[in-house]
């Protein structure tokens, strides 16, 4: 049995720290907003692998209230979830991520992104798609005040 998960994040560009997406850090562009590292694509993912495997959401494991998960990595939430799904009788099949900004451009770093975020979940790279995307200068994202991730994963049975 296949199971599918949908998962959303979104954040600001602001922080005084390296832009992190897919665990990738990316130059030339403001960190974002957030109580860990704030690396939306993880956060996306994270939350479309546990709604596949009816877990609930990233929150409701790696609360933004618990000092624990203060600048935590979130690649290693990613491992973290992989875990609690191994624990429920479910791992990772693939994932499909696309990632909404206006700048910085993300062609460069798919490639190493897909790469992080496949070693995280222990599954082939061809496994991972990563697609960006603008938002024609609409809206927040438009305007380059963040960033917001789309995340579909599949999981199936352990054995």
């Amino acid at each position: 049995m296949i199971r599918v998960g949908i998962g959303y994040d979104s954040h600001r560009f602001g922080a005084a720290r390296p832009l992190v997406l897919g665990g990738v850090e990316i130059p030339g562009a403001p960190g974002l907003i957030g109580h860990s590292d704030a690396d939306a694509i993880a956060h996306a993912l994270i939350d479309a692998l546990l709604g596949a495997a009816a877990l609930g959401d990233i929150g409701g494991h790696f609360s933004d209230r618990s000092e624990e998960w203060r600048d935590a990595d979130s690649i290693e939430l990613l491992r973290l979830t992989i875990d609690l799904l191994s624990r429920h009788g479910w791992r990772p099949n693939q994932c499909d991520i696309t990632v909404i900004l206006e700048r910085p451009k993300l062609g460069p770093h798919v490639a190493a992104i897909r790469e992080r975020l496949a070693a995280a979940m222990d599954v082939d790279v061809d496994a991972v798609s990563v697609k960006a995307k603008t938002n024609e200068t609409m809206g927040f994202v438009g305007r380059g005040e963040g960033i917001a991730v789309h995340a579909v994963a599949t999981i199936l049975p352990v054995g």
